[in-house]
């Protein structure tokens, strides 16, 4: 499918690896200008090769934690007007909840919810006045199933996402859409991470994890980069204000 968004201008933050860069890699496809960020410019520069050999697209690297706000200036001055904003960032580790610290708690909020809102307030009306726009909020699964031990993720990425249900209802009428995609069990780094001291190997625990989903597997990044291109294209201005529960049918519910 033509997404119809060749040329437009694109932002992916935490865009070096795992389900950023694949985010990233589907807008170069569909003819985005991007800007990807990473805070490991080695890592960085790498992607951006990639990307670039694989799509031809223009790949501009701007390094450094998004908690910082001169990296975010930085993010803008690359891409003064961006059309598609991809809000993601790395989630606090895991934790016994009696253990989690006031900290840890303000840094996960300052990271998955503060962060996220303080890029869209930025970019937002400038979308508005062009009218279009496309801002997407990678959150997780944990938002409509808490995970234990992953309270402070869970708690940060729910409050990012009651906080814009309003803006959301807000822009929509400017073209300008503000949606979440919440991502179960992924291949990725991160993931792996998690199962790395396993007494069975990696690759069992792996297995044991995809044996619980339905779909019998876990996602694959390529698939979760096509939703948020989707998402991203004039085909989807009437999807606001929407959580994209994207699992393979992890999630028991009905609705």
């Amino acid at each position: 499918m033509e997404l119809g968004i060749a040329g437009r201008g694109a932002i992916v933050c935490a865009s070096s690896k795992g389900l950023g860069r694949a985010c990233a890699m589907e807008l170069a496809r569909a003819g985005c200008r991007i800007v990807v960020n990473g805070r490991n410019a080695l890592r960085l520069e790498a992607t951006a090769a990639e990307i670039r050999a694989a799509t031809g697209a223009e790949v501009i690297p701007v390094a450094g934690d998004l908690g910082d706000a001169r990296v975010r200036e930085a993010l803008l001055e690359a891409c003064p007007a961006p059309d598609i904003l991809v809000n993601n960032n790395g989630g606090p580790p895991r934790a016994d909840f009696e253990k989690i610290t006031r900290e840890q708690i303000l840094n996960g909020i300052e990271a998955n919810m503060l962060t996220p809102i303080a890029l869209i307030q930025r970019v937002a009306p400038g979308m508005a006045e062009r009218r279009f726009g496309r801002i997407i909020n990678i959150t997780s699964a944990s938002v409509r199933a808490p995970i234990a031990g992953l309270d402070v993720s869970s708690g940060a990425r729910a409050g990012l996402t009651a906080f814009l249900a309003s803006a959301a209802r807000r822009y929509a009428r400017d073209n300008v859409t503000i949606n979440s995609i919440q991502p179960g069990m992924f291949d990725t780094d991160r993931v792996r991470e998690t199962v790395a001291g396993h007494p069975g190997g990696a690759a069992a625990a792996l297995a044991e994890r995809a044996a619980k989903i339905p779909a019998a597997r876990l996602g694959s990044p390529e698939e979760f980069g096509a939703l948020c291109a989707f998402l991203a294209s004039a085909h989807a201005g009437y999807i606001a204000g929407q959580n994209l529960l994207i699992d393979g049918g992890a999630f028991p519910g009905a609705f």
